[in-house]
């Protein structure tokens, strides 16, 4: 009787606790910290209303993983890799240095 309870009791919760969401990819080890932008991350914010010019509609945000420090950036939704680059280049790294890495969230401006 106690091993008939014990089995339904492991049945539901191990029903309770399968995942139901999309299997994950295997994650990517990061290089430990050493120094002040070396490792930083990037992302867009879209869908914001337009800027006082009209032609902003978005947001690069890099975030140093060091630090924790922020650069955010107005831009278009629209931007491709080619005119983020020199963003990127002429007010991030000219004052930082070359990051050893810049994780991005496999945006599609990058395909």
């Amino acid at each position: 009787m106690v091993v008939d309870v014990v089995k339904r009791c492991f049945r539901v919760f191990k029903k309770a606790n399968e995942s139901t969401g999309k299997i994950l990819g295997n994650m990517i080890k990061v290089q430990e910290l050493r120094r002040l932008w070396g490792i930083c991350h990037m992302d867009w914010v879209t869908g914001l209303p337009p800027g006082s010019d009209k032609s902003y509609n978005a947001c690069l945000v890099i975030v140093d993983r060091f630090s924790k420090t922020q650069i955010f950036f107005p831009c278009c939704k629209d931007d491709t890799a080619m005119d983020t680059a020199p963003l990127i280049w002429n007010r991030v790294v000219s004052w930082t240095g070359i990051f050893t890495n810049l994780i991005s969230e496999r945006d599609p401006t990058f395909n």
